[in-house]
């Protein structure tokens, strides 16, 4: 046998250990259901799981979730969850009745329960990974895949919370971990919706996921996101649900978050993303204004966030988010602790012993003092359930180009599937969400004037139904014959905005646009002082297109610092912001 291949073939094989390993440690990932396997991958005839009477309107399907989505169901979920008293990671998986086994079997129960009441066309399984943690070599999430419907264009739509629970010691398999808030509020939620919408037909697959090990460091999303990524799954978007269900304010809860203890909160919900995926909960937010806001009796604030999550905090869309998935986090507006536990002085809820369902007030034997409100986490259900409806139409992204001449910007189009009806997002440098959102239709070439200068451009298409696509990446226009010199100058091929907000105090966005492909390919972000000396550095994309980067405050004094784009040793980019505490 040649030596070269042989020398290639060790290559591969050493290759293909390394990525099974993955950095964390994870390692023989399967989904024990091959049917669940297949549909995932695409694999699969969607005759075999097609309803006898075919619900696919989207607008029947959100009025069907205002409708249907019901606070008894969610609390006796809750009431079985907390039941088991341990959820730990590393916790018992013989008993019937206690431990994170006992509670994966009976999610799993009920997936069987749904698909059963629904022609068998949900799918139950597991997604099994191997890694010791907690004292436990062995892990399962708990899943269940609703087939879609058009394997043309296969894609497939993630909503998660994590079962696994934990008291101040990361791996107390003993202790009363009940785990109400953090996490069972988010695996109420997801369980709720598997029973809904196995009822009703996407063309898009529907994966409902409950995860393991969140709290030892997000391995099941991990396991998850790396068999999608093995696998070459299609993943059209992540919904992350996690401490979703609580209103009550804890002295220590993670910032952003809400202005005093005891403060009560039942109408707003956050949007945690990074980056590019921020375009993906400004689409939220849309369907929401849009499809669900006119029919619902108690109206909520869906909030975008500036960062991926809380200060210090994470989630299970992270992983995914590394993967290069798009991915994004709920979470309540009010919090309970900042998990903190190490602090002596620490007494607020989640992370402990005291993250129950309630307390009995008057002897009785019944909660009567609930701490998840069960009609705000079910208004919370019902957002994620009318997102999915309409990510699940399938309506495919196109492709655009913008160009400026002095205020005039041209968008042209280009969509193969011809919907004829299209959403023009406008967005300012200094803002989080859209500033202006225009709706067009006969024709593919669009105008609009503007005195802005600073502003990126994004495009949705919008079917029969009024159901956007989602929206494009951002790009910000070609100039044009411009007479304008600043305008020009946007043509390089790497561009850095002015950090916003500047001056800042606790953190700030960083922007940066790539318009041509550049000879450098690895990059890093970096923080100076004004002697040079490096004070923060992470990896850059160097990419086409927009990229953000939030930069947090790590208690820096007051003063001048420089930031920028550099490669290899070599500064590309950079310019000043302040510090002003």
């Amino acid at each position: 046998m040649p030596k070269t291949f042989i020398m290639q073939r060790t290559i591969l094989i050493i290759s293909t250990l390394l990525f099974s390993i993955s950095l964390f440690g994870q390692t023989n990932i399967l989904v024990t259901n091959p049917m669940a396997d297949k549909v995932l991958k695409g694999d699969f005839s969607p005759n075999d799981f097609q309803q006898a009477t075919v619900i696919d309107n989207p607008q029947e399907i959100i009025l069907g979730l205002q409708n249907q989505v019901n606070p008894d169901s969610l609390y006796r979920y809750l009431e079985v969850l907390v039941s088991f008293e341990n959820r730990n990671t590393g916790s018992d998986t013989v008993s019937t009745t206690r431990g994170f086994g006992a509670a994966r079997r009976w999610a799993n129960s009920k997936f069987q329960e749904f698909s059963a009441e629904n022609e068998n066309r949900l799918i139950p399984t597991y997604l099994q990974f191997d890694l010791s943690s907690c004292g436990m070599d062995q892990h399962r999430n708990a899943m269940a895949v609703l087939p879609g419907t058009d394997v043309d264009n296969h894609k497939v739509i993630i909503i998660e919370a994590h079962m696994d629970s934990r008291c101040e010691t990361e791996c107390d398999i003993d202790c009363l971990a009940e785990g109400a808030e953090d996490n069972a509020t988010g695996t109420a939620l997801v369980i709720e919706l598997a029973r809904i919408m196995s009822q009703y037909s996407f063309k898009n697959t529907m994966v409902f996921v409950l995860t393991t090990g969140e709290e030892q460091g997000l391995l099941g999303a991990r396991a998850l996101a790396d068999y999608c990524l093995e696998e070459d799954i299609p993943i059209k978007g992540v919904f992350n649900n996690d401490v979703i269900g609580g209103v009550i304010c804890g002295e220590t809860s993670s910032p952003p978050s809400c202005p005093f203890e005891g403060h009560i909160d039942s109408t707003q919900v956050r949007l945690f993303a990074a980056g590019n995926n921020r375009q993906w909960t400004r689409w939220i937010k849309l369907q929401y204004e849009e499809e669900l806001l006119p029919i619902v009796t108690v109206p909520m604030e869906v909030k975008l966030m500036s960062s991926e999550d809380r200060t210090g905090r994470g989630g299970d869309h992270i992983p995914f988010r590394e993967n290069g998935f798009t991915a994004m986090r709920f979470t309540s507006a009010n919090e309970h602790g900042n998990a903190n536990v190490s602090d002596l002085d620490y007494h607020d809820r989640q992370h402990s012993d005291a993250d129950i369902l309630g307390i009995d007030t008057d002897g009785d034997g019944e909660l009567d003092s609930l701490f998840v409100d069960l009609n705000y986490l079910a208004r919370n259900t019902v957002i994620n359930g009318m997102s999915m409806t309409a990510a699940g139409q399938g309506v495919l992204v196109p492709e655009f180009t913008a160009t400026q001449t002095d205020s005039v910007v041209t968008v042209m189009i280009d969509d193969s599937e011809n919907y004829d009806h299209y959403r023009v997002a406008v967005r300012s440098l200094i803002s989080l969400e859209h500033d202006t959102l225009m709706t067009f239709q006969g024709g593919s070439t669009f105008t609009f004037t503007t005195n802005e200068r600073f502003f990126f451009v994004s495009v949705a298409a919008t079917n029969e139904f009024g159901i956007e696509s989602c929206f494009t990446n951002e790009i910000r226009p070609t100039a044009v014959s411009s007479v304008d010199p600043a305008l020009n100058a946007f043509d390089n091929s790497l561009f850095l905005y002015q950090n916003q907000p500047n001056p800042f105090n606790n953190g700030t966005w960083i922007t940066y646009d790539i318009r041509n492909s550049m000879d450098y390919k690895e990059g890093q972000f970096f923080v100076k002082d004004l002697t040079g000396k490096n004070i923060h550095s992470r990896k850059a994309q160097l990419t086409v297109g927009v990229h953000e980067i939030y930069y947090r405050n790590n208690n820096l004094p007051n003063g001048i610092y420089i930031y920028g784009i550099e490669s290899k040793g070599k500064i590309l980019v950079q310019k000043r912001m302040v510090v002003n505490r």
